[in-house]
């Protein structure tokens, strides 16, 4: 069984750590521009499309997890139903935001701000990536696909396919035609359409006996759009407040002092950096998880599991490891400015406590969407949320102002975990058929 997490678990590893890398791409591009405010319009627009993005996470969640059920079950019928449901679902949302790009942009500039300058180009940025939703968010639901099918590696192949294409065609926009941020949209928008195409190319080649068996009545069946939509709504939620408090953090520091936003933005990243490790074995979980409750196989579902913490905890003491005496090296590595490194010494510690106080709740996240508890996973969020980072927040900050704010996110992310363990037995193990 190890070795069936590992095979899940890897791929999607090398598919997180794309992520960053295009991003850093895309940073240098409009660094070699001349001026600050190419930097500050892809910055921008990409926060806008982490935002529309992030949110809509759930068409990949709930698909992997109703997907490795069906795979657990051998329904080969509902397998491959589900994928048309989820993409005609991605292509309803999709057309909304289309039809909705000039509120959605106004409202979003309005909350996020910026210069006058910035935000025109912002506003270029943002009108032609725009038209890129509907590969993103199929590019979702396929990778979802893959995932609950037991099969890792299709999402991995895609996911560097989309990020070489993007690099490569930003580059020829950028440096050849002369086109500046709006090059970098144009070049991301292309590539998620090439990213889609190949994921049709891999579906047709290894999938084709699957396609005869989608059923139209299945698509469309209340029941089961029912129970779809109520999960997909659960997980929006969950979604919604992990949002809000990255958010809430984001601001708060920002109205301490300048410096304290640059301290917390890059310290912040060293969660960002473990979650794309921690959440390769969330998204093998998902998939083995599922796999087990589809089949009816509590011995072998407990079983992953034990494992799946085993993993865990064992990266999350190799992460400490390296964060407790390299903290200050990374620090050094990301920024030299001395006054950010200097304000940032008192708050070093609590990034060593990161990896051990986050880990579970990322796999216990990985199991409740194999599961598709859905409604545990929100509930637990709204806690953690508004019963937990909220007050502890409030109460400190007088005292404590950004150690608050640290504590505040360590026992968001470790009541997490803490709550989905209470509900483990109910939520997860109590028999649905």
């Amino acid at each position: 069984m190890n070795r069936e997490i590992l095979k899940l678990a890897l791929p999607n590893i090398v598919s997180n750590i794309t992520v960053p890398l295009l991003g850093l791409i895309d940073l240098a591009l409009m660094g070699h521009l001349g001026s600050e405010v190419y930097i500050g319009a892809i910055s921008l627009g990409g926060v806008i499309f982490n935002f529309i993005y992030w949110g809509f996470g759930f068409l990949r969640m709930s698909t992997s997890g109703f997907t490795a059920q069906a795979f657990g079950d051998n329904n080969q019928k509902e397998s491959i139903t589900i994928l048309i449901r989820a993409l005609l679902v991605a292509g309803a949302i999709s057309l909304l935001i289309l039809l909705l790009q000039a509120p959605i942009a106004w409202a979003s500039f309005k909350i996020i701000g910026g210069s006058r300058e910035v935000e025109t180009l912002a506003s270029e940025y943002f009108r032609i990536r725009v038209w890129a939703a509907p590969a993103a968010l199929s590019l979702f639901v396929f990778s979802g696909w893959f995932l609950g099918m037991q099969n890792a590696r299709f999402p991995m192949i895609i996911a560097i396919a989309v990020n070489v294409v993007n690099i490569l065609l930003s580059v020829f926009f950028v440096f050849v035609l002369n086109m500046k941020s709006e090059g970098v949209a144009l070049g991301t928008a292309l590539s998620q359409y090439v990213g889609l195409a190949i994921a049709v190319v891999l579906l047709v080649k290894k999938y084709r006996p699957l396609l005869p068996e989608i059923s139209k009545q299945g698509v469309f069946n209340v029941k089961i759009l029912t129970n779809f939509f109520k999960v997909n709504s659960d997980i929006f939620i969950r979604s919604f407040c992990i949002i809000l408090v990255f958010t809430f953090f984001t601001s708060k520091s920002a109205s301490i002092d300048d410096t304290i936003l640059a301290v917390n933005s890059l310290l912040i990243q060293l969660l960002l950096f473990f979650s794309f490790f921690i959440d390769g074995f969330a998204f093998a979980g998902e998939a083995l998880v599922g796999k087990y409750v589809g089949a009816r196989k509590p011995l072998f579902l407990k079983r992953v599991v034990k494992l799946l913490f085993y993993w865990g905890a064992g990266l999350a003491l190799v992460f400490t490891l390296i964060y407790t005496p390299g903290v200050q090296l990374i620090l050094q590595l990301l920024t030299s400015q001395t006054d950010v490194i200097q304000r940032a010494q008192p708050f070093l510690f609590w990034v060593i406590l990161i990896p051990f106080t986050s880990f579970s709740s990322f796999i216990w996240d990985g199991i409740y969407i194999g599961a598709t508890a859905s409604k545990a996973m929100r509930n637990t969020l709204l806690v953690s949320t508004f019963l937990v980072f909220a007050p502890v927040y409030y109460f400190l900050n007088p005292l404590w102002e950004n150690h608050a704010l640290w504590l505040g996110m360590i026992l968001f992310m470790l009541s997490r975990g803490a709550i989905q363990t209470l509900l483990y037995k109910k939520a997860i193990l109590k028999p649905r058929h």
